[in-house]
């Protein structure tokens, strides 16, 4: 591997790990609905699946909101089913992407924010 250091190594390793357990669990995911599917998809691969989603995307409207471009295709819910998603899931995501974005927040921050207001609730909710 064309590395500097030894640490850069290290760190390369780790991701290509990483991203190989990721792909093991999509590629048995597919798999295992492929088997309860009764004909043979030929979208049911990794490199194919992952395509198929990619055409999943928002595009913003005059009006400054974003919105998914097209309806989630068969495919696409085969595939998203195998996740464990529908597309009900996937537009309700694409709305909450569009409030962040129409009002400029990170999901992160959202995810902070949250965070937050719940932390110690119920630490002190008792002073007897």
């Amino acid at each position: 591997m064309r590395v500097q250091t030894a640490e850069s190594l290290s760190a390369k390793v780790f991701i290509e790990f990483i991203a190989l357990i990721v792909r093991n669990r999509i590629y048995n995911l597919l798999k295992e609905t492929m088997l309860r599917l009764e004909t043979r998809s030929n979208f049911m691969t990794v490199p194919a699946a992952l395509r198929e989603l990619e055409k999943i995307e928002m595009v913003r409207r005059s009006n400054g909101q974003y919105r998914l471009d097209h309806a989630v295709s068969k495919k696409q819910k085969t595939i998203l089913s195998a996740f464990g998603l529908s597309d009900r899931d996937i537009r309700v995501i694409a709305t909450e992407i569009s409030n962040l974005l129409v009002t400029n927040q990170s999901l992160r921050n959202m995810i902070d924010a949250k965070e937050e207001e719940s932390y110690g609730e119920d630490t002190f909710d008792n002073f007897d």
